[in-house]
């Protein structure tokens, strides 16, 4: 076995000022954990492109290898958990942040952070998905469990264009529901109805809800990727009995809110997290992504990339000049 990778690095060049290489590293640079994973296919997320240029609230340490995402095959284990040659997939937990990330050919995890890839899903596949698809699963089965129907109405999905958001429009289309995509892209309307949005609607219309105590009902649930004050503009916004499921903060962290549409709506927001979710439940929202929730167009739903152009656009997407899904492969 090789002794040396390939690996994305990116590097404190001087204070706040950052830049990504791609360098070659040694294996023994890794860490000491259980599993050995050969990377076939990573994935680019707004956490990476973080990561990449800087944010400390992601990664402490410079350099550092990115990617929050990774499947391939097991070349070793400690542990005993996995075969040499198990197809795997590693999302979460410290990956990326402050452990060298999937944006490599090689990755060093815990063997708790690492789950089988479902039989019906390829490395390919499952990174397609990725940490967005995981997230948009997460999504669409909590509103399923606090009721939504699609008979209810329209949900709402906003940063449409994003990853969770495309992901989250298509799943909600193939269960039947009708989604109006909330984007700051209105010239992206074209790519937004072919994944199953029933309407495309400008974010900016609900900047003059924020400052309303209540705002009168538009959805029936929603899916919200930007925090802030869209967030709780979503809120507001429900059909009595509603729901939101808040997955993300890429507007803001925080938002003014009232209890109004709670007591007056008998509305409900839902948090979701798919960073440190117990590995039992994240087997079962991928056994969901390779079954009943597989996508038919899943194989077209990325633009793959090699290592090579992520540093660019890694910038895109901290910009946000970013559309969809970019798959990496490796290797």
């Amino acid at each position: 076995m090789t002794e040396t990778f390939t690996a994305l690095q990116a590097y404190e060049t001087n204070e706040k000022n950052f830049e990504q290489r791609i360098v070659q590293r040694e294996l023994s640079e890794l860490p000491k954990h259980e599993v050995l994973i050969k990377v076939e296919y990573s994935s680019l997320n707004f956490k990476d492109a973080l990561s990449a240029n800087g944010n400390k609230g992601v990664t402490k340490d410079f350099p550092h290898t990115p990617g929050i995402d990774a499947a391939g095959v097991v070349v070793s284990d400690s542990s005993e958990q996995f075969q040499v040659g198990d197809s795997v997939i590693v999302t979460g937990y410290d990956l990326g942040m402050n452990t060298p990330g999937g944006l490599a050919e090689y990755i060093s995890v815990p063997a708790a952070w690492v789950i089988a890839t479902p039989s019906g899903l390829s490395s390919r596949e499952a990174m397609i998905y990725g940490t967005a698809g995981l997230t948009a699963a997460l999504c669409v089965n909590k509103l399923l469990m606090a009721g939504a129907k699609p008979e209810d109405g329209d949900v709402a999905v906003t940063g449409a264009t994003g990853g969770v958001g495309t992901m989250a429009i298509a799943m909600l289309s193939k269960l039947g529901f009708k989604v109006a995509a909330v984007t700051g892209k209105l010239e992206a309307n074209e790519t937004l109805t072919s994944l199953g949005a029933s309407k495309v609607i400008d974010r900016n219309s609900l900047d003059e809800l924020a400052a309303k105590p209540m705002a009168k009902p538009q959805w029936a649930h929603a899916v919200d990727t930007l925090g802030g004050d869209y967030l709780f503009t979503l809120v507001k916004s429900l059909h009595y009995g509603g729901s939101v499921a808040a997955c993300g903060l890429a507007s803001a962290a925080n938002f003014k809110a009232n209890v109004y549409p709670f007591i007056i709506r008998n509305v409900n927001l839902l948090g979701v997290d798919s960073v440190e979710l117990p590995l039992k439940e994240k087997n079962k929202v991928w056994d969901l992504l390779a079954g009943d929730l597989k996508l038919p167009n899943l194989g077209s739903m990325a633009e793959e990339i090699t290592l090579g152009q992520a540093p660019q656009l890694l910038n895109q997407i901290i910009n946000g000049h970013a559309l969809g899904r970019y798959l990496v492969k490796l290797g």
